[in-house]
């Protein structure tokens, strides 16, 4: 008898919008906004996919622009944010970290600070209707140029504390010269925002430094290649920079071969802070209690190491203390409760409140 994941109280912190979107609509808005679904998004789904090579992530980034069209009116912004946090709710998730970039959706809601207003409105909103608190982190991608970032940097800044709580860095890590962007993180830094890029996923031990020497990084998204640098896990570890894991993203696009070969349990070891993370449940499939799972029957963490790893993942959000206290207290219950008889959604999970005052 084990204890349910999903009354696991546990906060998420690796979530980008398009990749929250549920595959039926997907499939739904695409049907109405006359766009056509390749097969690996609509029969087929989910696709086959890899990044080990520069042609295996182009198709990714191709079927991704692909999902992210058809999402063309205010009403689809807000049924994604909504969508998004009911399904955090169900899997025992009482705080939201979502990753945008706005420049992939501008065009079409009259510019950067249009699109991210709507979007702040909509997470306040589903956070209302569903009790899941949900903070904004405006991304910029690396595969444009540095300018940019800083633009989007500087949006990120104007709505500091006001539903933006980080400013990140996405897409292909083997493209761009990481230094070039280390202006836009200060101008984000200089407004109190929590500095969030991606590295180590596709990259080596030496990307993951370079968001720490460059960047100044409070969280890596994946970070997986540190695991083969010792100096860098005990780095890590001292400095207590989390690490947002996301397994079945790692299988899926050629970083670990198996789940087996994701490098949880030598992180844990190494003493360096995990939060389990679904990355784009869009074009992988698993959600975020698919990753507690992984870690239970691939990894063989026990209920006391979920527990820890759920820990993990609220010490290193933005959420407010409050929030933080009842998702830790949930933690505690849920642990304490007897295997197989946890609620389904257990007392103190912060999943009463939406957690949005003080995001900053």
């Amino acid at each position: 008898m084990v204890r349910p994941i999903a009354a696991l109280p546990k906060a998420h912190l690796h979530l980008h919008l398009t990749g929250s979107m549920r595959h039926a609509t997907l499939v739904e808005l695409a049907a109405q906004h006359g766009v056509h679904l390749p097969e690996a998004l609509a029969a087929d789904w989910p696709p086959q996919l890899s990044g080990a090579d520069e042609r295996g992530w182009f198709r990714f980034q191709r079927l991704y622009d692909i999902a992210r069209s058809v999402v063309r009116t205010e009403h689809d912004v807000r049924r994604l944010l909504l969508e998004a946090a009911t399904d955090e709710r169900a899997e025992g998730s009482g705080w939201l970290e979502l990753q945008i970039d706005p420049s992939g959706y501008a065009a079409r809601f009259g510019g950067l600070t249009p699109l991210l207003e709507l979007v702040i409105d909509a997470a306040q909103d589903a956070a209302r209707h569903t009790g899941v608190g949900i903070a904004i982190i405006v991304a910029a991608n690396r595969t444009r140029h540095p300018l940019d970032a800083r633009t989007l940097a500087r949006l990120a800044a104007r709505y500091a504390g006001r539903g933006v709580i980080g400013f990140g860095l996405s897409n292909d890590e083997r493209r761009g010269t990481i230094t070039d962007f280390a202006p836009a993180f200060r101008i984000a830094a200089r407004a109190g925002l929590r500095l969030l890029p991606h590295g180590g996923e596709l990259a080596g031990p030496a990307s993951v430094r370079a968001c720490l020497d460059e960047l100044h990084a409070d969280r890596i998204g994946h970070g997986v290649a540190a695991a083969a640098d010792p100096e860098l896990l005990r780095r890590l570890a001292i400095s207590q920079v989390t690490l947002e894991v996301c397994p079945t993203s790692n299988v899926a696009l050629g970083v670990a071969a198996t789940a087996r070969d994701v490098p949880l349990l030598r992180l844990r070891e190494a003493g360096v802070r995990v939060a389990l993370a679904a990355d784009d449940p869009l074009l992988f499939g698993p959600r975020l209690t698919d990753q507690y799972e992984l870690a239970r029957s691939v990894h063989g963490l026990s209920d006391e190491e979920l527990a820890g790893l759920a820990r993990m993942s609220v010490l290193g959000s933005a959420a407010p203390a409050d929030v933080r206290s009842r998702l830790l207290a949930g933690i505690d219950d849920w642990l304490n409760s007897s295997p197989g008889r946890a609620e389904a959604v257990p007392s103190g999970t912060g999943l009463t409140g939406t957690g949005l005052t003080d995001v900053g």
